[in-house]
Order: structure tokens, then C-alpha cells, then sequence
């Protein structure tokens, strides 16, 4: 998966549930967790999410990561670009798609000529 896939994942991932440790994100992202650790330091170092104690919870600190205003705009343009990209890939497999199953169709015609010769 391409950085900017990951870094949309984790933002998608972090606005549903800031809650999530890192090991929880890389678990759901199948990637290291130096991987994730890697990918949520550097949203943090471009601004894009905070790291913070934002609730108490008797005496444990409660930690979560939440996506700032221009996390917020820029997981829309992320989004945005994601989504070219995947349809981009849509096309692309159905005419593969396409392709496999005209070839498919082709093998199938010959095999069946050759069976029907073989009766001859």
C-alpha cells in the first residue's frame, strides 16, 4: 500500500476512533508497528493530528489522537485523490477482467472444435 494510501487510512481510522493505539492501527492496517509509528509521527510533524491527554479517567490519563482542522482538509484531498486512484484501478481491472474472459471464451471455442473433431 502506497504512503499516501496509508496516511488516508490512518486519518479514516484516527477521526472514527482517536482512542486507537498504534499497535491497534498497524494490527489494522497489516503493517509494522514501526511502520505505523513512522506514519502517525509524521501526521503529527506536518500538523495534521494531535497526540494529548484530552480526558481523565479517574486517575489513569486518557490519550487520543486527534485530526486538527488542516488534518481535516487534507484527508478531504486525500480522500479525493484515493478515490481517483481506486477508480482509475476499477477501469483498469474490468478490462483485464474483460480481456481474461474473452480469452477464456476463445480457449473454450478451440477445445470444443478439437473435441468435435476428434468425433469426425
Amino acid at each position: 500500500m502506497a504512503n499516501q494510501d496509508l496516511q488516508y487510512q490512518v486519518l479514516k481510522m484516527l477521526e472514527d476512533d482517536p482512542d486507537l493505539t498504534q499497535r491497534q492501527i498497524a494490527e489494522k492496517l497489516g503493517v509494522s508497528l514501526g511502520k505505523t509509528h513512522y506514519l502517525v509521527k509524521s501526521l503529527i510533524d506536518v500538523g495534521w493530528i494531535k497526540f494529548g491527554n484530552f480526558k481523565r479517567s479517574g486517575d489513569k490519563l486518557g490519550y487520543a489522537y486527534l485530526l486538527t482542522p488542516k488534518g481535516i482538509a487534507e484527508k478531504a484531498t486525500i480522500t479525493v485523490k484515493f478515490l481517483e486512484r481506486k477508480q482509475q484501478e476499477y477501469i483498469k481491472l474490468n478490462k483485464e477482467i474483460a480481456e481474461l474472459k474473452e480469452d477464456v471464451r476463445q480457449q473454450q471455442g478451440l477445445m470444443e472444435r478439437k473435441e468435435a473433431s476428434k468425433d469426425i
